[in-house]
Order: C-alpha cells, then sequence, then structure tokens
C-alpha cells in the first residue's frame, strides 16, 4: 500500500507540476502582449514625432530630359526623363547623438538628439554631364545639392555652405526615389570645378540610425552617451569605445567594399536599418532585390541601434523560460526535506508552493513596468522568500527548516539573477548549476535505501546499517 501510495502521489505531483506550466504559459503571454503595447507605443512616438534615421548626402543632381522622333512619322514624339548623380569624392561625417527619452504611458522609448556635421569633397562634377541615348535633344535642369532623410520631420535646423557662402535651402530633394529630404540650388558653377561643401544638421530620431555610404570613400565617427550600443548595418566600426559613459565609434568605407555608390546612381530607395524584433536581432538583413528593379532599396548602411540590455519584457521573457527547472527543483528541494525529516506534504502544499514560486514572475514583470529591473526582481524575491519561508515552517514542522528552505528558494532565486545577468556565460552557468544540485541531492540521499522506502523507509548510516 505504501508503494502505490508513493506512485499515485508522483503522479500527482506531475499534474500539479502542469498544472504550473500552463500558469507559467499564460504569465508569458501576457509579457508578449505587453511587449506588443511598447511596440505599439513606439509607433505611436514614431508617427507623432520622427522614426528612426537614415541619411544620404550630400550629393548633386540635376534632373535632365531627351527627346527625340521616333523613325516611324506614325509615332508621337518621345521623351525620357532621368536623374544624374555626382558623388563626393570624400565624405568624413562628424556626429553627436545623446539619448533623448519620450515616454507614451508607462512605456518608456529610446531615441537621441544631436548633431551631425558633413563635409563631402567633388574632384570635378562631369557626372553630370548627359547623354543623348536616342539621338534626341537632352536638357537639364540647374544642379542642385541633394541631402535625403528617411524622416525629415526630425530636421531642427540645417546649414549648407560653400566654403564660407551660405546656400538657400528648399524643402524637398526634387528625387521620386527620395521623398523626404531637403535641397540647395548651386549656380553659377561649371562641371569641370571641384566642389566642397559642409552640410550642419540638427535632428531627433529614435532607437535607431543609419548612414549611406555614398561617396569614394566615407569616414564616419559618432559619439553618444548611451552606453549599450549594438552596431548594425553592413559594416561594423574599424575603431569603437563602449562604456558607462557611452560609446565612439568610427567607420571607414572605400566604394571598392560597398555597392552603395551603384545603387545611388541606379535611383534605388533608402534602407531600413529598424531592429526586427522577432528574431530579436539588431538589423533586418537586406531584402532580395526583385530581378526588375522595381522597390529595390539601397544594400549598404552604416548604423547603430539603443538597445535596453535590461527591457523589463525582455528579462522577464527569459526569467519566465527557466520556471519551469526553478519550480522542479524547489520541488526536489521540498521533497528531500520531507524524506529527510520524516515528515509527509500534502500534494495541495505542493501546488501552493508551486503558484507562490509562479506568482513571483508576474510580481516581477508589474514591477518592473514602474521600477528598475534590479529593484523589481529584489522586492519580487523579497516578497516569494518571505512568504515561503513562513509557509514552510507549518510545511515542514520546524522554523529551523522553514528558514531552510527559505534559503534553498534564496539560493535559486539568486543563480536565476545571475543567469539572466550572464549573457554569454548562461548556459554554463546553468549546466554548472544543476551538476552542483544534482551532486548535492545524490550525496544527501546516498545512504537511502529505496527499495525499503515504500514498505516503511529506511535510511543507511554510515556503516550502512539502517536507522
Amino acid at each position: 500500500m505504501r508503494i502505490k501510495a508513493l506512485w499515485w502521489k508522483l503522479v500527482i505531483l506531475g499534474g500539479v507540476t502542469l498544472l504550473l506550466m500552463i500558469v507559467l504559459a499564460r504569465i508569458g503571454w501576457l509579457v508578449d502582449e505587453r511587449q506588443q503595447r511598447q511596440r505599439a507605443a513606439e509607433a505611436g512616438v514614431a508617427a507623432a514625432q520622427a522614426g528612426p534615421q537614415v541619411v544620404l548626402g550630400p550629393l548633386v543632381q540635376r534632373n535632365c530630359n531627351e527627346q527625340w522622333i521616333p523613325p516611324d512619322p506614325r509615332e508621337q514624339p518621345q521623351r525620357r526623363d532621368f536623374v544624374l548623380s555626382a558623388l563626393p569624392a570624400q565624405l568624413v561625417v562628424d556626429g553627436t547623438l545623446n539619448q533623448e527619452r519620450r515616454v507614451r504611458g508607462q512605456f518608456k522609448i529610446n531615441g537621441y538628439a544631436g548633431t551631425l556635421t558633413m563635409d563631402a569633397r567633388w574632384a570635378t562634377l562631369a557626372a553630370l554631364t548627359p547623354s543623348a541615348q536616342h539621338g534626341g535633344k537632352v536638357s537639364c535642369d540647374d544642379m542642385r545639392v541633394v541631402v535625403a532623410f528617411s524622416d525629415s520631420r526630425g530636421l531642427r535646423s540645417v546649414a549648407i555652405k560653400r566654403g564660407t557662402d551660405a546656400l538657400s535651402i528648399e524643402p524637398g530633394t526634387g528625387n521620386d526615389n527620395y521623398p523626404r529630404g531637403l535641397q540647395a540650388p548651386l549656380r553659377g558653377l561649371k562641371l569641370d570645378d571641384p566642389l566642397e561643401l559642409t552640410v550642419s544638421v540638427s535632428l531627433v530620431g529614435m532607437s535607431d540610425f543609419g548612414l549611406v555610404p555614398a561617396a569614394s570613400a566615407t569616414q564616419v565617427k559618432l559619439r553618444s552617451d548611451w552606453p549599450h550600443p549594438s552596431f548594425g548595418g553592413r559594416f561594423l566600426p574599424v575603431t569603437s569605445r563602449v562604456d558607462a559613459t557611452g560609446f565612439e565609434a568610427t567607420w571607414q568605407v572605400s566604394e571598392l567594399a560597398t555597392t552603395a555608390l551603384r545603387d545611388v546612381r541606379a535611383g534605388r530607395s533608402l534602407p531600413t536599418v529598424d531592429r526586427d524584433a522577432d528574431a530579436d536581432m539588431p538589423y533586418a538583413m537586406p531584402a532580395k532585390v526583385p530581378s526588375d528593379g522595381k522597390g529595390a532599396t539601397i544594400t549598404d548602411a552604416l548604423a547603430f541601434s539603443m538597445i535596453d540590455p535590461v527591457n523589463p519584457y525582455v528579462m522577464s521573457d527569459r526569467a519566465i523560460k527557466y520556471g519551469l527547472m526553478f519550480i522542479v527543483l524547489t520541488f526536489v528541494s521540498v521533497g528531500l526535506l520531507e524524506l529527510l525529516a520524516g515528515r509527509r506534504v500534502h500534494p495541495v502544499q505542493y501546488l501552493l508552493v508551486g503558484l507562490a514560486m509562479t506568482l513571483f514572475f508576474l510580481l516581477l514583470l508589474s514591477l518592473s513596468e514602474h521600477l528598475s529591473f534590479a529593484m523589481s526582481y529584489a522586492l519580487a524575491c523579497a516578497a516569494a522568500i518571505g512568504l515561503l519561508t513562513f509557509y514552510g515552517a507549518s510545511m515542514l514542522g520546524s522554523w529551523w527548516r522553514g528558514l531552510g528552505f527559505g534559503a534553498l528558494v534564496a539560493t535559486l532565486y539568486g543563480a536565476l539573477f545571475v543567469l539572466l545577468n550572464l549573457e554569454k556565460a548562461a548556459l554554463l552557468v546553468g549546466a554548472l548549476l544543476l551538476f552542483s544540485i544534482l551532486a548535492a541531492v545524490m550525496t544527501l540521499t546516498r545512504r537511502i535505501d529505496w527499495y525499503e522506502l515504500g514498505l516503511g523507509g529506511r535510511i543507511l548510516n554510515s556503516e550502512g546499517e539502517s536507522t
């Protein structure tokens, strides 16, 4: 009868564990829902102010057209419109983009604000010389400087100088492929003249920033007080410094290493450098270019993202993934104490202990929306450990046993916090933790006669005699 009762208890505990898995899954769904609401808040801020910024330019362009009469007189005169682009021989960008957080409801959205200075030099503008492909008459508009942005609402001020002369800035780029941005007419300039321009931009954006290296030689140096950047795009910085005060990074790209110049001349649209949240990747890979070229985007960009390593929803989601393991370990601890103390614990008591462990994750999620993650974790741990220590004293029949049980639970929560903060070594630490726990259980139960346990229980002493 004792063996049968033991097996029934194990079956019931399996059902209890399954029920707790359902509760954990429901809390995980709640985390996903809150993440979706945060993304909706980010989209709302982007729609109301400015989203991620991608910058292209400066470059010099002119709109041209060719008109010709077909050989067949019955056909109507034909016209071809096209855009010529002269890309800089050298582009040097220096900028500071410090964090400027926005808040919508209870959600905090990472943003930035700062200035960019772009110095561009052209040895010649011969690339703007038109050619007639059909033997017709070609006419072109005046040359203009173009700087394109993915979201021009983020522009606070812009100044373009040719030497010491300030150019007149007009909204729009005059290019349908880059509808957002600005332009400045260039008058009195010959195609074989060199050109040097300085563009100063004050802008704001959200979370992500990218720049297209559309020059024969591009050098970009960016600084920020954001201490957790994720460098992405198609090129990583050649040098970078990241510490608690922020980061500083330098990129250098040659025309031999990028297709950006070809893509700009082909009229491809600006890329996107926003994070791929579903894949938990900093930046999405460029989409496959259609064979007809329609809808194609520039594939190369230098980019960084303002990643929050202690995002409450990401951290809560990671914690829940360890939830089942820690509940099982807690049940093993209760069973071990039950066995060594000789006091029976009812499956309902196992259920209540498991629910207390499970609700820890709900407390952690709700608190982390209002407090720092470390503070939230400490408060949720204190609540769970205090409750389990109080309940364990009655469940196990002694305050000392309750305190010992509370110490075991505190050790598990401490190990979980270490796992959450050691991204690279989480697997190693987790494996060592499980091995250590298994070794401790095997050591404490090495004197138990498992064959006799179901008939009355017998623990062997150091000489192998029953006690």
